[in-house]
């Protein structure tokens, strides 16, 4: 199997919209993964059936036993995240403000306190016309999406294992969701934008890629806005030996379809399909030069 992430610099670069497009004109049997945890979208474009989904158990929180406590305020003294406060009859933590480290634990004269599982998000297991999708939410203000960005990885590995292509819509930026998406994978598509943020966040996001040695192709999106920019991502991509394999006008038939929550390749026929199905051929043709990983 073959592992594909459209990734980017920054958000808003329209990769959302190439993943659904390239799910529907790639010619080789798929398995989804929306890595994008933190602001999964991917399901808006793919209409998916939801077939089964099980919670995502992130890192541990403190958890008081109230018969055991003796109101001491030793764990509330040590918590540098402030996340125990004392409400008047008992001290409570805050799930959202505690970050899993045990201090509290470990400063507990009466043994109060264990570090408990809690649930942070869950994974959704969903057929599309194009294969499965696996994606995922991260329960408002919980952390760790990095690791839930890895179970989804696994849950399409385990279960799709057998499929030609696993297609990653990725996370925007250089943080820990990306890293978690792009490690192990065979190649990246990096959707970029003629814009001085866009071309800076390129060349970040190329310099985190490179430390896991994926094929690496370029994408602008929206390239007739700012032909100069355009030009300047070109030739910094032909002075880094990066493949620029697409360049996709602004098309308003982009937008509509986004409204209609449908690939835009399902719209019909207008500048920025031509240009992505033309990007596509040239992405399969840099695909077959990619070695699968174990």
């Amino acid at each position: 199997m073959i592992r594909l992430a459209v990734i980017s610099g920054k958000g808003g670069t329209g990769k959302t919209m190439i993943t659904a497009a390239l799910a529907q004109l790639l010619p080789m049997s798929l398995v989804l993964a929306d890595c994008d945890v933190d602001a999964a979208n991917l399901e808006l474009l793919l209409s998916p059936t939801l077939i089964r989904k099980e919670p995502f158990m992130g890192m541990k929180a403190a958890c008081i036993d109230q018969a055991l406590c003796v109101q001491c305020g030793e764990c509330e003294a040590h918590c540098r995240f402030e996340s125990i406060e004392y409400d008047g009859d008992a001290y409570r933590v805050s799930p959202l403000r505690c970050e899993g480290c045990a201090v509290c634990v470990h400063v507990c004269p009466a043994g109060a306190i264990t570090m408990q599982p809690r649930q942070t998000g869950e994974i959704m297991y969903s057929e599309t016309e194009w294969g499965h999708l696996v994606h995922a939410r991260l329960v408002p203000g919980a952390g760790n999406s990095g690791l839930l960005v890895n179970e989804v990885k696994k849950t399409a590995m385990r279960l799709d294992g057998d499929r030609d292509l696993l297609l990653i819509d990725g996370p925007p930026g250089t943080g820990c969701p990306l890293i978690s998406t792009i490690s192990g994978v065979d190649a990246v598509l990096i959707v970029t934008e003629p814009s001085v943020s866009g071309l800076h966040d390129l060349k970040r996001v190329v310099t985190v890629c490179r430390q896991f040695g994926p094929r690496i192709m370029v994408a602008v999106n929206r390239f007739d806005l700012d032909s100069s920019l355009a030009d300047s991502i070109q030739r910094w991509c032909d002075e880094k030996d990066i493949s620029l394999i697409g360049l996709i006008p602004f098309d308003h038939a982009v937008i509509d379809s986004v409204r209609k929550g449908i690939p835009v390749t399902r719209a019909g026929p207008s500048p920025a399909v031509h240009a992505i199905r033309e990007m596509e051929s040239r992405l399969e043709q840099e695909l077959a030069g990619c070695g699968t990983r174990g």
